[in-house]
């Protein structure tokens, strides 16, 4: 855009942007200098405060922008010679830098770093808390609350029931060591028989299901909110944006807490922001094993995500093409996707928008993010 700009107009520009997070947004610093023919004169770091400096002599453009854009009736106007600035008593020239753009996965990480942090900050808040489940959101959540605050302040809870797997176990308690960091363990089986009692003659003659499987999500929750409100920590939630938009999230389970941090990161990209963050770190620090099972809630025994989505390598695309593009139901079709499954996505994303209306903010990285980007009207009868 500036490219076209400076061409176009014949100027020299400055274009200098914020960096900090608020709220929901990030801004990301990385502020730039173009010449006139639309090179780049010199860039700031991203993501970070940065000073930049360009030796330029306005002259080089006033003249040929006079000489483009003035018609020949007017008396061309007389342009007054500027300072050498290459001889103006300087020996020699200020060397500009250009900071070269990120990859992907390092941009996406430092904006969550910076909005994260910012928010944590800015709010009034010293210390975070983090559930650990033994899966890949979670553990993505607790390195990069690590990488905000530090290991003495931030807290890390894992409550298994009898559906938690051996190996989630192992990995949550793998995950703690790794960043050195103590793992407190709340087992939430005997608070969900007290809840199934209190409510056996209620529940009488009906057999078990979700309503079953949310209570322990929303037993997770009271836990992490009560160490919230004892100790003034920040909880941080770790449902992705795959989950939030088709409504894969237990309302006051999951979604309870006060910062998002992966609400605007479709799932297939929390694995790959989490293979980046090895890589960074030049070392397993989220434990291999965790990238490579599948993922599961694990509320009911053997349950797996492809038990009621499809897989997240189709369905991401699919969400991508709905909230961001704002792709029709034909449209998608079109490209190849099974019209039942993208009839069920899209009715998935449309009902689930009561719960997206009641979820803590996060930090937005995609060209639409869910609520200051895109707020449908809760209630409405046009996909019934």
């Amino acid at each position: 855009m500036i490219e076209r700009i400076v061409k176009r107009c014949h100027l020299f520009l400055a274009y200098c942007n914020l960096v900090g997070g608020q709220d929901e947004l990030v801004f990301d610093g990385y502020s730039m200098i173009f010449n006139p023919e639309g090179k780049m004169l010199a860039s700031g770091k991203l993501f970070e405060e940065d000073m930049i400096y360009a030796e330029i002599d306005p002259s080089e453009s006033e003249a040929k922008r006079f000489t483009i854009t003035v018609p020949k009736q007017i008396p061309p106007v007389e342009i007054k010679k500027l300072p050498d600035f290459k001889s103006a008593g300087r020996n020699k020239r200020i060397k500009s830098v250009i900071n070269p753009p990120p990859s992907r996965e390092e941009e996406i990480y430092k904006a969550l770093i910076l909005g994260t942090s910012d928010y944590i900050q800015k709010n009034g808040f010293s210390e975070v808390v983090v559930g650990l489940s033994g899966g890949i959101d979670s553990a993505v959540t607790a390195v990069l609350a690590y990488d905000c605050v530090g290991p003495e302040r931030l807290h890390l809870v894992f409550m298994p029931s009898e559906y938690t797997q051996e190996q989630s176990t192992k990995d949550a308690k793998k995950l703690a060591k790794n960043l050195g960091i103590p793992l407190q363990v709340f087992t939430i089986d005997d608070t969900l028989q007290c809840y199934k009692e209190m409510l056996k003659e209620s529940f009488k003659g009906l057999k078990e299901d979700i309503t079953e499987e949310n209570l322990q999500a929303r037993i997770r929750g009271n836990i992490l909110m009560a160490l919230s409100n004892k100790f003034k920590w920040l909880v941080l939630t770790t449902g992705n944006k795959s989950e939030v938009s088709v409504g894969y999230s237990t309302l006051y389970g999951d979604t309870a807490g006060g910062f998002a941090i992966l609400k605007d990161l479709y799932k297939t990209e929390v694995f790959k922001l989490a293979r980046y963050y090895n890589r960074k770190e030049k070392r397993m620090v989220i434990p291999r094993s965790i990238l490579e099972k599948a993922p599961s809630a694990e509320l009911r025994h053997d349950q797996k995500d492809t038990d009621s989505l499809p897989p997240y390598e189709i369905l991401d695309p699919i969400l991508k093409l709905y909230i961001e593009q704002d792709r029709g139901q034909k449209e998608i079709i079109d490209r190849g996707y099974d019209e039942e499954l993208v009839n069920r996505i899209i009715r998935m994303v449309d009902l689930a928008e009561y719960k997206r209306r009641q979820s803590p903010p996060g930090v937005k990285i995609t060209p639409k993010a869910f609520g200051r980007d895109r707020r449908m009207p809760i209630t409405q009868r046009y996909f019934r």
